[in-house]
């Protein structure tokens, strides 16, 4: 067979055609380079603007106040109130099953239930039964941050009773086990023991649980 035979004019369209594509491949560098260079200069120059313009305040007590109370390992600042897993079944039916899946396991968001010594393995998996430390931070996580679409709306009952309920579901308490500012800092987690102290000086540890 005979080779294939290209005229001149098949290759400077080919050249042209190459040249079209270094060009644009420089646009867009180009391009991608002048955005990145923006944002920063954008970015730069709005902290300029709050550091001069003296931008930002402290937080008042009052405010402070009114995103509720601070609750530590030791379950210091829990409110007064309680639940039961039973009690919390409807709540958490109503504002969480949606994310979390009727046992806490099966999504789509974060599991909050299983994955029992699961932590050393090459799949671990960290829920609420398996990995959380305290259950007093879970009263206050719950109290500042769910539902997701909208956080802050539990009153101190129902946060209450939507832990005893999570902590229903990874078999840490009884269905009529009442959950209150007294029984749950003495509610020993699995995975109590699997954190240790930050070392740091510069930072002021609280008491251990």
């Amino acid at each position: 067979m005979s080779s294939p035979v290209r005229s001149r004019g098949d290759a400077r369209v080919d050249q042209q055609r190459v040249k079209k594509t270094r060009l644009s491949r420089r646009s867009w560098l180009q391009m991608g380079v002048a955005m990145a260079v923006s944002v920063h200069l954008s970015t730069g120059l709005a902290l300029a603007q709050a550091g001069a313009l003296g931008l930002g305040r402290a937080a008042s007590s009052l405010e402070m106040a009114s995103w509720g109370p601070i609750v530590g390992p030791d379950g210091d600042g829990l409110p007064d109130g309680g639940a039961t897993a039973a009690a919390g079944r409807t709540i958490y039916e109503r504002r969480c099953l949606a994310c979390h899946g009727a046992t806490g396991q099966e999504g789509p968001d974060t599991a909050l239930a299983g994955g029992y010594n699961s932590l050393a393995t090459a799949s671990p998996q960290k829920t609420v039964g398996s990995y959380w430390p305290v259950a007093t931070t879970l009263w206050d996580y719950i109290n500042r941050a769910m539902p997701f679409n909208r956080p802050g709306s539990l009153t101190s009952d129902e946060v209450y009773a939507v832990v005893a309920y999570v902590l229903y579901l990874n078999d840490l308490v009884g269905a009529q086990d009442r959950i209150d500012a007294e029984t749950l800092p003495g509610i020993a987690m699995p995975n109590r023991d699997g954190f240790v102290s930050d070392p740091r000086p510069d930072l002021d540890r609280p008491s251990d649980p």
